[in-house]
């Protein structure tokens, strides 16, 4: 700790901070345009200037470091003078278009000049103008507005890993463009828009929309992939117009992917919002809750019914699912995995915290997945831990583009088992010799008939201080895990009655199937599919804006989504109907079963850990591969195309547009997505 003075006030700090780090955290904020807390310092802006006792001009207050006794003055009227210059020099070719700005009301440039501006400028030439530059059709462009921050170029280069952006020409005519004339081929690209401290990059779903003031706020988290990114959504009235990051230190950061940021859209396309009934002439026709609930009533008390869910259903939803089973012993629970190898087991902290990757870790493995896709964010906070350390990542799958450096090493499935059993020379020895290895584990190696939890258990065994975590497809796939809803397979139709589909996407494989059932079929979503049309009875539900949600991440970790919009139509909440089933030929609902401190986790993070840290030794000792299929192919991603991965995504016509747009990019020599 040193001392400091800043305003005539004393103050004892940390010795590793700039000024301005230092004046933050004590409570004086210092403007800054080209400053970041999560990118390194670039210090050409010179807004933050301050005044340093004993020094002859005004320094910048980010990039000097801070000395004990130092005297620093934040607001001295030679400090006020000297940002009003540097407000006029930026605004000397900045146009007056505040009024038809997307950016007006939250740019930093129009705060400051209101603060620090002059009333008059002594520049009489005229403006000059700068093209604007294609990012692809999620970022807008107008580059007359920059005024050269660098952020933009500083986030691509450190965090993205895609030289895209950067500072062209000098002097007079420097601006900031692209090296190439193509898209910007990033799974975080819509970051910069937040990080432009001006209007020059600006979303383009998002154009002429609204104004901030007309916007509410909810919160919610990221439904497309196993992260659970934390976010804001902007509504307007009944509409959703922008989807923003929040802030969590402990999963995303300050950052989300393209899907979590622009797939909102989906909300309002291809909806189901009436009940319809197939009659005996093969026509739909609508019909209303009452006559319905009467039929599934009938069905539920005498005949024998499948529930097929997806690995997106809510918790509260599977709570009062596996309740329903335990009342009517004719009910059945599926996930929609069509597979005979697979198995869900939950085991309390068997998978380590996203903060775990900041362990002191030199080798990192990942096991068929395609990171960069399945997730965006662990691959940026991957990539970080890459550029910052010594790090070594090892990929056990087909080769994808990554935006780091990784050695690819295409492994069948005789060559993984030996290196479980540590008799691969190369791979064994990084594995048994070193500190925290990282373990990253795709789902798609449940095709070649691995158990997750026996995979890491074995991991596990190797070395007892490797850093596990499990990539799940879906948001709540440890949801399903832990009320242990076994994969559904062939012969669950053959002996059931009824069944009902429930969350489900289109699948080729459960299409057919679905298609040769005959008996009846019920199809419950948010969205319209294909299978809607094969199914007898369509019933519209909430989407996941529509009601309050509780998901558990692929650390486990359970985080709640508040309700935000109203229901469309005739759609109800799944978790409101399940409880209706619940009351069936009894006025008592059903318990909750024991898991209520799921909702407790919700709300304490001390219980959390406490999960986390509650593996079992007895889970250590036994060992069995008895289902794996030897094959020679090597391993490979579950997911080829990052902009349709779900329902949401794939009826987002906004994310229908980069999936054409990304598609462009690849050929049969270097593909994106694979």
């Amino acid at each position: 700790m040193i001392k400091v003075t800043i305003n005539g006030q004393e103050f004892l700090v940390k010795s590793n901070l700039s000024i301005l780090e230092a004046c933050k955290y004590v409570g004086f904020v210092i403007p800054r345009f080209c400053y970041h807390e999560t990118l390194s310092v670039a210090g050409n802006c010179r807004m933050c200037l301050v005044e340093v006792v004993n020094t002859p001009k005004p320094i910048a207050s980010c990039a000097t470091p801070l000395m004990n006794n130092m005297k620093i003055l934040v607001d001295s009227p030679l400090v006020k003078k000297a940002r009003e210059n540097v407000l006029e020099a930026l605004l000397a070719n900045h146009p007056l278009d505040c009024p038809i700005c997307d950016q007006a009301g939250e740019c930093d440039l129009q705060d400051q000049t209101k603060v620090f501006g002059g009333n008059f400028s002594k520049f009489f030439f005229s403006k000059r103008g700068v093209e604007d530059k294609y990012c692809g059709p999620l970022i807008k462009t107008i580059m007359t507005r920059c005024i050269h921050c660098t952020r933009c170029v500083r986030f691509n280069s450190e965090i993205a890993g895609v030289e895209y952006l950067g500072t062209l020409n000098r002097g007079g005519v420097t601006e900031i463009g692209g090296y190439l004339s193509n898209s910007f081929n990033s799974e975080i690209s819509g970051n910069v828009i937040d990080l432009c401290p001006v209007g020059a990059l600006t979303a383009k779903p998002y154009s002429f929309k609204a104004r901030p003031w007309e916007l509410k706020i909810g919160e919610s988290i990221d439904f497309t992939d196993s992260l659970g990114s934390n976010l804001f959504v902007n509504f307007k009235e009944s509409e959703v117009v922008r989807v923003l990051p929040k802030i969590n230190k402990n999963i995303n950061d300050s950052i989300i992917s393209d899907k979590a940021r622009f797939s909102y859209d989906s909300f309002k396309n291809q909806r189901a919002q009436k009940i319809f009934l197939k009659s005996n002439t093969g026509r739909f026709t609508k019909t209303n809750w009452l006559s319905l609930l009467e039929d599934i009533e009938s069905l539920i008390s005498s005949k024998k019914i499948t529930f097929i869910v997806d690995e997106e259903l809510d918790f509260k939803s599977l709570s009062l699912l596996k309740n329903l089973s335990y009342k009517f012993k004719n009910i059945k629970i599926k996930s929609k995995t069509i597979s005979s190898n697979s198995s869900n087991l939950f085991i309390g902290g068997l998978s380590n915290k996203i903060s775990d990757l900041n362990l002191d870790s030199k080798v990192c493995f990942l096991i068929s997945t395609n990171i960069r896709s399945e997730s965006a964010i662990l691959n940026s906070k991957l990539r970080l831990k890459f550029v910052s350390s010594d790090l070594s990542v090892f990929s056990l799958n087909q080769n994808f583009k990554s935006n780091f450096a990784i050695n690819f090493i295409n492994l069948n499935v005789t060559s993984f088992l030996k290196f479980l059993e540590a008799k691969n020379p190369l791979l064994s020895k990084f594995a048994l010799n070193s500190k925290n290895p990282i373990f990253l584990i795709g789902s798609n190696i449940l095709s070649r008939g691995f158990f997750i939890n026996d995979l890491i258990k074995q991991i596990k065994i190797i070395n007892n201080s490797s850093v596990l975590i499990n990539i799940n497809s879906f948001s709540n796939s440890s949801g399903l895990s832990f009320f242990n809803v076994k994969p559904f397979n062939n012969s669950d139709l053959s002996e059931s009655d009824a069944v009902f589909l429930i969350d489900l996407d289109n699948t080729t494989s459960i299409s057919t199937i679905f298609s040769k059932f005959s008996g009846k079929k019920f199809w419950f979503n948010s969205h319209g599919s294909l299978l809607a049309s094969k199914s007898d009875c369509i019933i519209p539900v909430s989407s996941f804006l529509e009601e309050e949600k509780i998901l558990l991440n692929l650390e486990q970790r359970p985080q709640k989504s508040l309700k935000i919009l109203s229901s469309l139509g005739d759609s109800r909440s799944l978790s409101q109907l399940f409880s209706v089933f619940l009351e069936f030929r009894t006025k008592k609902q059903g318990n909750f079963m024991a898991n209520n401190f799921i909702y407790e986790m919700t709300e304490t993070l001390s219980l959390f850990n406490f999960l986390n840290n509650s593996l079992t030794s007895a889970f250590l000792k036994s060992n069995s591969y008895s289902n794996v299929s030897i094959s020679n192919y090597p391993f490979k991603s579950s997911l080829e195309d990052f902009y349709r991965s779900n329902k949401i995504t794939k009826n987002s016509i906004i994310m229908s547009k980069c999936s054409q747009e990304f598609r462009k990019l690849s050929t049969n020599f270097n593909k994106i997505f694979i």
